[in-house]
C-alpha cells in the first residue's frame, strides 16, 4: 500500500510539470509527510460545469486523501479507501465509476515504505525518481447530506491512489507500489471522455514498472506530526 508520501513542490512547479491550465483554490503548504485525510494538490481534467460538452481543462485542485464514493452514507469510509488495487479497480463498487470518468494524477516527490528487519524492527525507505512523479489516482465528489443542496461547500472532493504489484527492484521492501503514470500516458489517463472500461483496463495494464530509488530514512516519518525536509535524508538503522 501507499500510506505516506511527500509533495514539497510549489504550485508554480506543478503548473509547468503537468501543463496546468486552471489553478483552483489556495496553495497548500509543502509537506514531506502527507498522510491519509490530508488535503493535497491533484491534477485532473473537467469540462466547465455549465458547459459539459466543452473541452475539459486541466486543473490543479486541492482534494482530500481517502476516497468517499458518491453513494456513501457518511464520509468515514474515506479513511479506509486511501488505496485502490489496480487489478480490480474497474470492478469494485467503490472505484469503478471513478475509474471510468474521474481519473487524476497525484504529484509526489516520492513515497515511504517500511521494510521488516531481521532484528524485528522496520527500516523506513523513501522511494523516489529523478523528478516529480504522477501517481495514478481516482477522485470522487460526495454530497454532504447535512448541508443545503444549493451550498457549493457540501461537495467533498476526495481521492485514492492506485497500487500494483512491486517488481523485483522494490519487492524486497514491500509487495505493493503506487502506479506511476509516465508523461506520455498522462493525457489519456486524465481524459474524462475516455470512459470505456476495456480501454481503461488496457491503459492500466500498459503502465510500465516505475524506476525508483529506495533511500533509507529515519523513523521520524512514522509520526504524522513530524514534517520537514529532514525526513527524506539518508538514515540507516
Amino acid at each position: 500500500m501507499c500510506g505516506r508520501y511527500a509533495n514539497a513542490r510549489r504550485d508554480a512547479d506543478l503548473v509547468g510539470a503537468f501543463g496546468i491550465e486552471d489553478v483552483v483554490g489556495d496553495e497548500p503548504a509543502p509537506s514531506w509527510n502527507v498522510a491519509p485525510t490530508d488535503d493535497v494538490r491533484v491534477v485532473l481534467e473537467r469540462a466547465p460545469r455549465e458547459e459539459p460538452e466543452e473541452r475539459p481543462a486541466r486543473q490543479l485542485r486541492t482534494v482530500r486523501w481517502g476516497l468517499v464514493p458518491s453513494w456513501a452514507k457518511d464520509a468515514s469510509i474515506g479513511s479506509r479507501l486511501i488505496n485502490a488495487r489496480s487489478e480490480s479497480v474497474t470492478e469494485k463498487p467503490a472505484f469503478k465509476a471513478a475509474a471510468a470518468r474521474r481519473r487524476c494524477l497525484v504529484p509526489a516527490d516520492g513515497y515511504y515504505e517500511w521494510e521488516k528487519l531481521p532484528s524485528g524492527g522496520k527500516q523506513p525507505y523513501f522511494l523516489h525518481g529523478d523528478g516529480v512523479l504522477g501517481f495514478a489516482g481516482l477522485y470522487e465528489l460526495w454530497p454532504d447530506p447535512s448541508m443545503d443542496a444549493d451550498d457549493p461547500a457540501r461537495w467533498w472532493w476526495t481521492f485514492t491512489i492506485l497500487t500494483t504489484r512491486a517488481g523485483d527492484a522494490l519487492g524486497h521492501i514491500h509487495d505493493r507500489t503506487p502506479v506511476v503514470v509516465p508523461p506520455a500516458m498522462a493525457g489519456d489517463w486524465l481524459d474524462p471522455r475516455l470512459t470505456k472500461v476495456s480501454e481503461v483496463r488496457a491503459m492500466i495494464e500498459a503502465m510500465p514498472e516505475p524506476v525508483l530509488e529506495p533511500r533509507p530514512v529515519g523513523r521520524a516519518v512514522g509520526n504524522v506530526a513530524n514534517n520537514g525536509p529532514q525526513l527524506v535524508e539518508r538514515v540507516e538503522l
